[in-house]
């Protein structure tokens, strides 16, 4: 199973977005796409899912199911944690008891409290929202998920809980995923290959492994060596728009 960009192309009107992406993400792979804002990141996420088409080349994925996890939980307002983790389930015809005991399981893991499950998205913290907006995706067992950026607004401490969770997950579960990130240390700790894109239009100018770092200091080691590498220092600081 893999999911191909094959000689992708993309504009929007007149203003070119990604020009030329050759890309395979295979089953179990953790790739991070990495570049500045406006270089077509959440458009190749978009083009993943099928919901975009490329103006020229191809897409095409070998995934049964995939999940996406955005910037924002969009949670239902009015359901509770749990239920809103176990929704995406409904769709595929699970029972409401094995819908709520699946969606459960993944929410404790995901480090929320059984006292949480009740409460409403307005009465969530952004991490604890994050979580279920997390825990929803996965409760489906897709073999693919997107995810755009889903630790942006988070503050540092708590943004890198939620790294380690979420690769603890992705690894237990044998999930490939495709990663959306700006942020070079969050790259660093999370795939297992990254991929760098130019500024717009969208190219690739590096793809290689990467081991996860586990720790801060790791991380943050790994992110400077990769600054050193003059492709990637001159597309992560290249000037970027607005992204798509």
């Amino acid at each position: 199973m893999s999911l191909t960009f094959a000689g992708v192309s993309l504009a929007f009107g007149a203003e070119p977005v990604l020009s030329g992406i050759d890309l395979t993400v295979a089953a179990g792979e953790f790739v991070v796409l990495l570049g500045p804002s406006g270089c077509g990141k959440t458009t190749m996420l978009r083009l993943a899912s099928g919901a975009l088409k490329p103006g020229r080349g191809t897409v095409t994925s070998g995934f049964a199911r995939a999940a996406v996890v955005y910037q924002t939980p969009r949670l239902l307002g009015w359901m509770d944690a749990l239920d809103n983790a176990a929704f995406g389930m409904k769709s595929l015809g699970v029972r409401r008891a094995e819908r709520r005991e699946r969606a459960r399981a993944i929410l404790m893991r995901l480090g929320l409290a059984e006292a949480d499950l009740a409460k409403r998205p307005s009465r969530l913290s952004g991490g604890m929202a994050q979580r279920v907006a997390f825990a929803r995706a996965l409760a489906v067992e897709p073999d693919f998920i997107l995810m755009d950026e889903p630790f942006a607004a988070l503050e540092a401490g708590l943004r890198r809980r939620l790294q380690d969770l979420v690769r603890a997950e992705t690894e237990r579960s044998g999930v490939a995923a495709l990663f959306v990130t700006h942020d070079v240390a969050e790259a660093t700790r999370l795939a297992s290959r990254i991929v760098v894109l130019s500024a717009r239009p969208g190219r690739i100018v590096a793809d290689f492994a990467n081991a996860p770092a586990r720790e801060a200091a790791e991380a943050f080691e790994a992110a400077a060596a990769l600054l050193r590498r003059s492709d990637v220092a001159a597309a992560i600081n290249a000037a970027g728009g607005e992204e798509f």
